[in-house]
């Protein structure tokens, strides 16, 4: 007996919210590698699935080669489709969530790593071991991230660089980028007395991200003009903490937060040159669109980052 179209619509759509979510995860990720570790489940299973779910539909959601993945123009009109109502989903999940007396859910900040380890961790940790309903993940970015598209619920950036419609919220103290290099560095090489002189020393760059420029070292003189300059030498790291090592190691001078090389000044393993020259910034902001709805996890984190006034 032939079932009514309705009934028999029912089974195949409950079948396919599965794949519908193996299939986001694809066009997210832009690799079958990376979607199948989000979804915990092996590569092979997860090529089947979106097999299956063309075939079903009788699209081609995907086009695939040697080196990336990407969404077609129906698997992009899918996956705008598809988002707004996972979200929706997730969101009413996470309601009903909020209704039990503990906090609980999973919070993604994505900031560099001299903020993880700096303010995120010590102010996280404690929080943690009180709530244990609580997850956060911390993921290391030095490029300005999408949030959306990371699937972040918030991210760290210095108070003067937050985007423009987001809510920001202090989570660190003033900030100051200074050049240090080793004693034995100073004791070869001649101190510089300007910003402009650093382009004949040996200098560790940082590149912002894998694929981003290096970064310009940044100054202001005694009028609050700026002075930027592009350095070279041979060394040149994607973390802070590595350029802050090359040079303890003598390697050159580096431009690094105060607050992470203060140990080392003290130690008498780094000096600094260009003190007039390197001015105080906003520290380290919170950042989350103004539509993010503060769920119980997300409220508690807030809590334990908030910057005491």
């Amino acid at each position: 007996m032939t079932l009514p179209a309705k009934a028999a619509a029912a089974p195949m759509i409950r079948e396919n919210i599965t794949d519908l979510i193996a299939f986001a995860a694809v066009a997210e990720e832009r690799s079958f590698t990376r979607a199948a570790a989000r979804l915990n489940v092996s590569q092979s299973a997860l090529s089947h699935t979106i097999k299956g779910l063309e075939q079903r539909l009788g699209l081609r959601l995907l086009t695939r080669t040697t080196r990336s993945v990407a969404p077609t123009l129906e698997g992009e009109d899918l996956l705008a489709t598809l988002n707004p109502c996972f979200e929706r989903i997730e969101n009413r999940l996470q309601a009903l969530n909020d209704t039990l007396d503990e906090p609980t859910g999973t919070v993604r900040i994505v900031a560099v790593e001299y903020a993880i380890e700096s303010i995120l961790w010590p102010k996280l940790s404690p929080m943690l071991k009180k709530h244990p309903g609580v997850n956060v993940e911390l993921v290391m970015e030095y490029e300005y991230t999408d949030l959306a598209q990371s699937r972040c619920d918030a991210g760290v950036r210095y108070g003067d660089q937050v985007a423009e419609g987001m809510i920001a919220m202090r989570i660190g103290p003033d900030e100051r980028m200074i050049c240090v290099g080793a004693p034995t560095y100073f004791a070869a090489c001649k101190e510089p007395q300007e910003p402009s002189e650093l382009t004949e020393h040996a200098c560790i760059n940082l590149r912002l991200s894998n694929h981003g420029a290096l970064y310009a070292w940044e100054f202001e003189d005694a009028e609050g003009n700026e002075i930027n300059v592009k350095v070279k030498g041979q060394a040149t790291f994607n973390t802070i903490n590595s350029v802050l090592r090359a040079a303890i190691d003598g390697h050159g001078l580096a431009c690094v937060p105060e607050r992470l090389a203060k140990p080392h000044l003290d130690s008498g393993a780094l000096m600094t040159c260009l003190d007039d020259y390197c001015p105080s910034f906003p520290g380290f902001h919170l950042y989350y669109p103004s539509r993010q709805r503060s769920s119980s996890a997300f409220q508690v984190v807030l809590d334990a980052l908030r910057e005491p006034n």
